[in-house]
């Protein structure tokens, strides 16, 4: 049975540093992720003059339920959504004027939704350049809070910055939510807020919460689904075996549901109390399936499509294109560029299966990547019956896996082409 160590969860250790930041006392995050986003909002925590201390297995946030410890401010968000969004948002909370900005990449990245509702609270938002995007800043004076009406249909991120913001506030708030994607990564939210002592509910459109603040914690940060998927999908195309600890049953992650799409694909899967294995058996079938609330998993599953016995379609995926990149166009421009035939929509793909273990799938092809790291850990999976697969930069991985071609090479039992 072959075991992989997969780092932290990204949308875990994210939302465990804003509410370590916001709870009273201090909190230790234990095996959190280590990468490029998480490092960077450890970092902007720091330049709101939060205390964050680090060993090797764990961080330690001195809370302040008053807001950042500094009367200004300027963060650089990098390229994590969590960061550029979260960060303002607890920021909102205490008193100081804040400046925010990130790369490039995130900068195209929406924001009006969240912004328009912080607004709709009394927080001072300015955006410097385009409305609703990065850079912005916040004249911070704390919130009131009260009643809400929120989009989340681009990003259940809008919701999560806003819920986690909640207790903060001197009167509790109600969002009232007119159209939510990712509703899992949602439930992720709520379950955390409550390990740090606030009350959450819903009603309907609404999520309800109260005043009161966080309390501060050890909190252990369970294994990242999405990347565990990219070798759950190693396993099931290639007839392979892998077992990820700490991801089972009572995982939080709503992305470890990509094991039922490999189940109806034919892969075999057991998910257990404290484990996940995903054991392929030679068959892949064709299917539709809707994946709006796992869409982080829409390129790994697009990745393996071509090797299905049938077509694969991928339904109610219109917000994968407001990711690091488009990602419905990516995959469908990099299966083109493999041979593979490939149809889309606004929010769907369909992938025609084309490309046969030997033969047929041009080889020495270079994937696009955009920057992004979801579309390079897919087309490694497709490079495991593809022989030849390169990236354009492969190095983009270090956003949540810095790791990532060591490990999976060394399941493969030889590296993949980067």
């Amino acid at each position: 049975m072959a075991a992989v160590d997969i780092p932290g969860s990204k949308s875990i250790t994210a939302r465990a540093l804003f509410l370590a930041a916001a709870a009273d006392g201090v909190t230790t995050l234990v095996r959190p992720l280590r990468s490029d986003d998480t490092e960077g909002f450890a970092e902007g925590l720091t330049r709101l003059g939060y205390r964050v201390g680090r060993t090797p297995d764990a961080w330690h946030v001195d809370g302040r339920p008053q807001g950042p410890a500094v009367p200004e401010a300027d963060v650089y968000c990098r390229d994590g959504a969590t960061t550029a969004r979260f960060l303002p948002t607890l920021a909102a909370a205490g008193h100081g004027t804040y400046r925010f900005d990130a790369s490039a990449q995130m900068r195209r990245r929406p924001l009006l939704p969240l912004t328009r509702a912080l607004r709709d609270l009394g927080v001072d938002v300015r955006h410097e350049e385009a409305e609703g995007h990065h850079p912005l800043t916040i004249a911070a004076a704390g919130v009131d809070g009260g009643e809400v009406v929120l989009d989340a249909g681009q990003s259940s991120q809008y919701l999560t910055a806003l819920l986690l913001l909640g207790p903060l506030t001197r009167k509790g708030l109600r969002i009232t939510v007119t159209d939510l994607v990712s509703v899992p990564y949602v439930e992720i939210t709520m379950a955390m807020m409550r390990a740090f002592g606030a009350e959450v509910r819903r009603e309907g459109d609404a999520f309800v919460v109260p005043p009161g603040g966080y309390r501060a914690t050890t909190y252990a940060v369970e294994p990242d689904a999405s990347t565990a998927s990219y070798f759950f999908a190693a396993a099931a195309l290639t007839g392979g075996e892998v077992t990820v600890q700490g991801l089972g049953s009572g995982a939080l992650q709503g992305d470890l549901g990509f094991v039922d799409v490999l189940r109806r694909m034919g892969a075999r899967v057991d998910v257990a109390s404290d484990r996940t294995t995903v054991t392929g058996t030679g068959e892949l079938r064709g299917l539709t399936v809707n994946m709006r609330d796992i869409s982080d998993t829409m390129p790994t599953l697009a990745a393996i499509a071509p090797f299905a016995s049938g077509p694969v379609r991928i339904e109610d995926v219109a917000n994968t294109r407001v990711k690091e990149c488009d990602r419905l166009d990516a995959c469908a421009e990099n299966l083109r560029r493999l041979g593979v035939r490939v149809e889309t929509g606004p929010d769907w793909i369909e992938i025609h299966p084309g490309a046969a273990p030997v033969g047929a799938a041009p080889v020495g092809t270079e994937i696009k990547t955009y920057g992004d790291h979801r579309i390079v850990m897919s087309f490694a999976v497709t490079g495991l019956r593809v022989p030849g697969i390169s990236f354009d930069d492969p190095g983009c991985v270090r956003k949540t896996f810095p790791g990532f071609h060591e490990a999976f090479g060394a399941w493969a039992g030889e590296g993949v082409s980067a």
